[in-house]
């Protein structure tokens, strides 16, 4: 069953006429009316609806009864990344959604390729948030993961309210000394955050902030993992160990 988000309030038998971007979707699936979908706006649950009307560019939908469904991980971990290049950033918050990140903090760091004045940054987490969105759509998600707006690595690192609400903080660094099997062996109650950097890694600097906020570096293996691969591989370790799967 096709699955949409809507930013909208959704109540159990209630008429909605669909945003113009679900319309589109809609006939490009060549919906008509009578059959169904599903709905959901982020805020837990989602809704089968029935497709009353559909017209060019109009489609109205009856609401069923809510769903309380989730596919939420028993854990929550936020993505802390190094902003890579190219599509590398879409590809990597596509998959870390889909394996269960809470949110994702794009930090601009030393060698971070791309450089955005504020309005450029804005616009590109606001791609990034529509990306989250679909992705939700295609994995099954009812919760949306936010993606935080972009921040110099060492004003974030220095944000004690930021650092202090994650109870385990986690670094990737090919210069560490412990490996994955260090990290805790169940899955924590309180949230967590893992750090990594973009192409070329943190600095030494960066890092060794990093680990004077209260992060624990990591090394992943004898290989160097890409900036793209690094955060999906641990988060789908995590999945395996913590119980996201």
């Amino acid at each position: 069953m096709p699955r949409f988000f809507v930013d909208a309030p959704l109540h159990t038998g209630a008429l909605l006429d669909l945003p113009d971007a679900v319309v589109r979707h809609v006939q490009v699936l060549r919906l008509k009316a009578g059959d169904t979908l599903t709905l959901f706006n982020g805020t837990g649950g989602e809704y089968p609806a029935e497709l009353t009307s559909l017209e060019k560019r109009h489609a109205t939908v009856q609401l069923g009864e809510h769903d309380p469904r989730e596919a939420e991980t028993p854990y929550r971990v936020t993505l802390a990344q190094g902003i890579a290049g190219g599509d590398k950033m879409d590809w990597l918050i596509e998959k870390a959604i889909e394996l269960g990140v809470t949110d994702i903090q794009p930090l601009a760091t030393e060698r971070s390729v791309i450089r955005l004045d504020s309005e450029r940054a804005a616009k590109r987490v606001a791609h990034w948030q529509a990306l989250a969105q679909a992705a939700c759509e295609q994995c099954g998600r009812n919760r949306v993961p936010q993606i935080l707006p972009i921040r110099p690595i060492a004003a974030w690192l220095r944000d004690r309210d930021a650092i202090t609400s994650y109870t385990w903080r986690v670094l990737s660094s090919p210069r560490a000394d412990s490996g994955f099997d260090s990290l805790l062996p169940q899955a924590p109650a309180q949230p967590g955050v893992l750090l990594f950097g973009p192409e070329g890694g943190l600095t030494p600097q960066e890092e060794t902030l990093a680990r004077d906020t209260g992060f624990e570096a990591i090394r992943l293996g004898d290989r160097i993992l890409r900036t793209e691969t690094a955060g999906i591989a641990v988060l789908a370790a995590l999945a395996a160990r913590w119980g996201g799967w």
